[in-house]
């Protein structure tokens, strides 16, 4: 298998996914789009995954190539290709298919559980996982409306829309399921980040927040390596399927 893979910020890549798309094999290409990369042809690409970023959807006038990303994205979707989108990536799939992304009337910030809602505990996405699931959240922004033919497969307190499906093979969250033991550390070095962390949690907030994430890493670790799986079964599923089948 092949992936595509569109980043905003160099520190948020795949993270664990590196290693495990290592292990089995799976090749990938990253564009950086904040640096001018390009979208190339989809020919070729097996799925795509959409990362993280400071960043939001509404910024397109700062960055220009946001409506040429959500432009991309709606187009892959659409022709059922798989997606899988973190933080950012999340609200873009929302985005590109009519949905709304808006300010979060409480960012949610903070090592925090997220809960299956009833159609989450039965999809394929969370196949394996319990229906309470601590995660990473860095995000001020949220999916606002649905798109048509969303589903809410994830909620929390603070926010309604924690990961999504639409379609049978486009997935996303809103929580962070590819972190590494590095990963604390680098976002903390980008200053929007770091200014929502210390808003969110005080002085000191860096080095608790590495702390909780260093407590729960090996939980964050396994979740991430059952929904890796979950995800390339899909795919794998997707591939066998004859051009024409439904």
């Amino acid at each position: 298998m092949k992936f595509l893979v569109f980043q905003h910020i160099a520190c948020e890549h795949p993270g664990i996914f590196r290693d495990l798309m290592h292990a089995d094999d799976v090749k990938w290409d990253a564009v950086q789009l904040d640096e001018g990369g390009q979208i190339p042809p989809f020919d070729g690409y097996d799925a795509l995954l959409v990362m993280g970023g400071p960043m939001d959807v509404w910024q397109q006038q700062e960055h220009p190539w946001l409506a040429a990303e959500i432009d991309a994205i709606a187009r892959w979707v659409r022709s059922g290709r798989p997606y899988l989108g973190f933080c950012l990536g999340h609200q873009l799939l929302a985005m590109a298919l009519g949905g709304q992304v808006g300010p979060s009337v409480i960012p949610e910030i903070g090592v925090l559980e997220v809960k299956l809602t009833d159609l989450g505990s039965n999809h394929w996405f969370f196949n394996n996982c319990q229906e309470r699931i601590m995660s990473l959240q860095w995000h001020s922004a949220e999916i606002t409306e649905l798109p048509e033919g969303g589903k809410i497969l994830a909620r929390s307190e603070a926010c309604k829309v924690n990961a999504m499906a639409w379609g049978d093979v486009a997935v996303s969250v809103q929580f962070h399921v590819e972190l590494t033991e590095n990963t604390v550390s680098e976002w903390g070095e980008v200053p929007v980040y770091a200014s929502a962390l210390e808003t969110a949690m005080g002085e000191s907030a860096l080095g608790n927040m590495k702390a909780l994430a260093d407590q729960h890493m090996a939980e964050f670790n396994r979740v991430s390596a059952i929904l890796y799986r979950n995800f390339c079964d899909r795919v794998k599923n997707r591939l066998q399927v004859p051009a024409g089948a439904t």
